[in-house]
């Protein structure tokens, strides 16, 4: 069951009671009980570039898996320079394949063809395929959001930066309804052939079905594509392509409360400017990219700059304050020096809570037994705290897993554990738990993550455990509850 609000305020208060703050937790919780202001909006006629509606257009705003559009981008881009076709084979990586729903379900070890990746990515989002594109395309995740970065300055989008392929929670990872809109309008100028899969309403694959996640298409006429997301951090966006006629709309709705609530928002922001919009066009808007250049040397035989980076996102004081109560679900000491620092003044004096925390005792800062297990995404993030070290083999992630002397003794006398996953890369280990921890619910909230370094022919591998399973019908009954949620695992007598 999760926090309801009243107990928020209990543990809250109690919390902030122990390092000697309770007058600041009120005042936050007074404010923080308003819903963040995550909402933006706009309207470009795509015939001329009129701005027809604006609304927080250039407020910084987590983009959720409307960054998949510029994934595909840089796929039609390859596929363009002749460096790949839609029946190209991408391997399928662990890492890849464990990335959280919603997913393809594909296999470590297996492939992906291009087209198979783009019908994945524009009906179901499918996490696991954008992470399968990143990969081929950039050698890794990481180096591919540069690459996505690099891209969006080049066709003008000032204000966005990517950290990952699929819009996952990541507090560094923003754009703006305005830059929304200006790739939208470079998909369909740029990539014309590759631009009617947008308007896919299913696919078939492997068996499934797969239908569209976006209901404006078929639903307004006009309407061929773009693209759907949602995480916690955002709400619910959309940017939506209306074709009519001679007429060229782009909209952009970031904030929605509910699906039904963006959709229906969008619908009427169509319906209301698609009269004032030209039909006449004045040629292609988004500056493209001389023909079979690369934006980028080969990131395997050249090294790569990464941008410089744009401010982080703009919250209210409300938000703020939102943001640092919700965050007191998961671990407080953290989440306060985590939150991002309005402009102006603060709203509160950050110095002194990060002051009071640091001398608190360690047990004021641990999360109440009763309490669900911590998410990433209470404050919009997913990156892991670096691990630290511990004897035996084994790195633990103390914001996931609690102190490091307590994960090392779990990991040695836990008569069972549970294994998700094997990768070459330590911090995708750690991420892969702390996503499995947060989805795992009941059965996960006395487990305790860690790696374990495994040397061979092939170099380094990770294994992605969990310690606390005193009998083997206790750890299979956590991989089954984990199965459901598409990971991967196997109990294991340790």
């Amino acid at each position: 069951m999760g926090i309801t609000p009243s107990n928020r305020r209990r543990l809250v208060g109690t919390f902030m009671q122990s390092v000697g703050m309770a007058g600041v937790a009120v005042a936050l919780l007074a404010q923080g009980a308003e819903a963040a202001d995550r909402h933006s909006a706009f309207v470009i006629d795509a015939n001329n570039g009129k701005v027809l509606y604006s609304d927080d257009a250039d407020d910084l705003r987590y983009p959720a898996s409307l960054t998949k559009m510029m994934t595909l981008y840089m796929l039609f881009e390859a596929m363009e320079q002749g460096r790949m076709s839609l029946s190209t084979p991408m391997n399928v990586s662990a890492y890849a394949s464990a990335r959280p729903p919603t997913k393809l379900r594909l296999k470590p070890g297996s492939t992906l063809t291009a087209q198979e990746a783009i019908l994945g990515l524009v009906t179901l989002s499918a996490n696991d395929a954008a992470v399968v594109i990143a990969e081929h395309l950039g050698g890794s995740e990481a180096r591919f959001a540069q690459m996505m970065t690099a891209k969006a300055r080049q066709l003008g989008m000032s204000r966005t930066t990517f950290r990952n392929a699929n819009g996952l929670p990541n507090e560094g990872q923003h754009s703006t309804a305005r830059d929304m809109a200006t790739l939208g309008m470079a998909l369909r100028e740029h990539f014309p052939k590759q631009y009617r899969y947008f308007a896919t309403k299913s696919f078939d694959f492997r068996g499934r079905t797969i239908n569209s996640h976006n209901r404006l298409v078929g639903r307004v006429k006009g309407v061929d594509g773009i693209k759907t997301g949602y995480i916690n951090a955002s709400g619910f966006n959309l940017v939506t392509s209306l074709y009519d006629g001679d007429r060229k709309l782009v909209g952009v709705v970031f904030g929605g409360n509910t699906a039904a609530a963006r959709d229906n928002e969008m619908a009427k922001l169509l319906a209301k400017y698609l009269p004032q919009a030209s039909t006449r066009s004045t040629g292609p808007l988004v500056a493209e990219r001389e023909r079979g250049s690369r934006v980028l040397p080969d990131p395997q035989t050249a090294s790569y700059v990464p941008p410089k980076e744009v401010p982080a996102p703009r919250f209210s004081n409300r938000a703020i304050n939102a943001r640092i109560a919700a965050a007191y679900d998961t671990s407080a000491g953290d989440a306060v020096a985590r939150v991002a620092k309005p402009q102006g003044r603060q709203v509160v004096g950050r110095d002194a809570i990060r002051e009071a925390l640091a001398s608190a005792p360690r047990q004021d800062l641990l999360r109440p037994a009763s309490a669900p297990a911590p998410s990433a995404a209470a404050y919009g993030e997913s990156r892991p705290v670096p691990p630290a070290e511990v004897p035996g083999g084994a790195d633990f992630d103390p914001q996931t897993t609690g102190a490091v002397a307590a994960a090392a003794t779990a990991q040695q006398t836990s008569p069972w554990v549970v294994q998700i996953a094997a990768t070459p890369d330590r911090d995708q280990a750690l991420q892969m738990l702390a996503e499995a921890k947060a989805k795992g619910g009941s059965v996960l909230s006395s487990a305790t993550g860690f790696t374990q370094s495994v040397g061979g022919k092939g170099g380094t591998m990770y294994r992605a455990r969990f310690a606390g399973f005193a009998t083997k019908d206790a750890a299979a009954g956590a991989c089954d509850v984990l199965k459901k949620r598409s990971y991967k695992c196997f109990a294991i007598a340790n």
